[in-house]
């Protein structure tokens, strides 16, 4: 069955106005894309972002809870948020829960890392985000309607030739450049050089995120199909890092911010350099089902 509706998704995914996709690996990217936005723990399962006040706050689906969640346990657990900004939890006595798989009824609740702390009740599951000086929950449901109710994913036509040999431009030292994201907040983000290319006549300069060794470059764009055919703050660009000064930008895999899919993520949003005057009608069109 699960095979099934992995194949049934990723038909879904291709809708790419009768093109073919069949150009350098996209389709196979394009299922994969699919796979992860309609997994057990993707995106599509986020159902609340709760910020923790300092002291105890009490989590569960009932409303005399000082958080308050879409789904779960009545009365679920109590998270403490310390000055030093530790996050401890306890479990309410009579709750079927488990806290980073294990059956222990308190625990601290670390994060900061790829792999924070999850409490988890039937399909319902929290962990803790930092974003500024705000710490909260983030909520997923495993039965979530957006994930049940998946609409696929619209592309416009490939096109080969936004698939773009741009020259990469390295600083002499990696500049920090600031990001705001979709709360208002900023904060500095490691840039560095520029990749450089011409369309039309036109030269255009592009600023990506270094998210670490063995990462891609990450390109957070926007262009004169925002807000129109494409999701209204940005688009996504994951790129193979520069070899021998070039840089190659395939638009054809453009996607989605999670914030096209969600209320409750918190994407950045493009740079002054990255927001360009200049339609660029590739990649993944805006989802149909959004929130």
């Amino acid at each position: 069955m699960r095979l099934l509706t992995f194949f049934f998704f990723a038909y879904l995914a291709i809708h790419v106005s009768g093109a073919e996709v069949s150009f350098n690996g996209l389709e196979q990217a394009r299922a994969e894309r699919v796979r992860r936005l309609t997994a057990a723990d993707g995106w599509l399962t986020l159902i609340g972002l709760h910020w923790l006040s300092l002291g105890e706050n009490t989590v569960g689906s009932a409303s005399d809870n000082t958080l308050r969640l879409a789904a779960g346990p009545t009365h679920f657990a109590c998270v403490n948020l310390g000055l030093d900004g530790q996050v401890t939890v306890r479990l309410v006595d009579e709750v079927v829960a488990t806290i980073q798989g294990q059956t222990e009824r308190t625990g601290e609740l670390s994060y900061g890392t790829a792999q924070p702390t999850i409490v988890a009740s039937g399909t319902v599951s929290f962990f803790v985000i930092k974003r500024g000086d705000k710490i909260g929950l983030r909520v997923k449901d495993s039965a979530a309607t957006p994930r049940r109710e998946f609409a696929g994913l619209d592309y416009f036509p490939v096109d080969a030739s936004w698939r773009i040999e741009a020259q990469w431009v390295a600083f002499t030292e990696p500049r920090q450049v600031p990001i705001t994201n979709k709360l208002g907040q900023t904060a500095p983000a490691l840039v560095p050089g520029k990749a450089v290319f011409k369309r039309e006549g036109l030269t255009y300069e592009l600023l990506p995120i270094d998210e670490g060794p063995g990462e891609p470059l990450f390109f957070v764009i926007s262009d004169e199909t925002s807000d129109k055919e494409t999701y209204a703050a940005a688009r996504f660009l994951y790129v193979e890092r520069p070899r021998e000064g070039k840089i190659v930008l395939d638009f054809n895999r453009a996607e989605n911010p999670p914030c096209a899919f969600t209320p409750f993520a918190t994407c950045p949003l493009p740079p002054p350099e990255n927001r360009l005057a200049v339609r660029i009608a590739v990649g993944e069109k805006n989802y149909r089902g959004a929130h």
